[in-house]
């Protein structure tokens, strides 16, 4: 794979390229020290090049990123008029085997006239505040809930 010359080692690889003979030490063998002047390291199972620079540079400064949340805001599973939410339960199988489980409150996304702003106002409400809301009028259940309508 390699052939000497006089003046230093000849590597046979696609560029031809020639690098000076070092002293080797007694106790590493000669490849690692050819590993350190050369800078990359010919894999003998697959043949690939493993490149590294032995000189220290310095390293370029950092630039901050701006700051991403580290996840994203989802909608929660609660009705802002009635306070319903998850309910824990358990699932139980044919063995009367037990796993927990959440049964989700049935909110729907919905555009309900508000008579006092003259406007239709979309709201995320539950079926159940969706009854209450017919029954009773939307400004009186927002005012019980104590949301604030012209925001919407």
């Amino acid at each position: 794979m390699a052939a000497s010359a006089a003046s230093g080692v000849l590597l046979n690889n696609n560029f031809g390229l020639s690098f000076p003979k070092t002293k080797t030490s007694k106790n590493l063998p000669a490849r690692v020290s050819a590993v350190s002047e050369l800078g990359f390291v010919t894999s003998q199972l697959s043949g690939i090049k493993i490149s590294y620079d032995p000189s220290p540079k310095l390293a370029k400064p950092l630039v901050a990123a701006p700051l991403l949340p580290a996840f994203q805001p989802v909608a929660r599973r609660v009705c802002p008029f009635t306070g319903k939410k998850a309910n824990k339960a358990n699932k139980v199988s044919f063995s009367n085997h037990k796993t927990k489980k959440l049964q989700f409150v049935n909110l729907q996304y919905k555009k309900v006239w508000w008579e006092a702003g003259k406007r239709y106002v979309k709201l995320r409400l539950s079926t159940k505040a969706l009854k209450t809301i017919e029954k009773n009028g939307l400004d009186a259940v927002a005012k019980k809930a104590g949301i604030d309508l012209s925001k919407e």
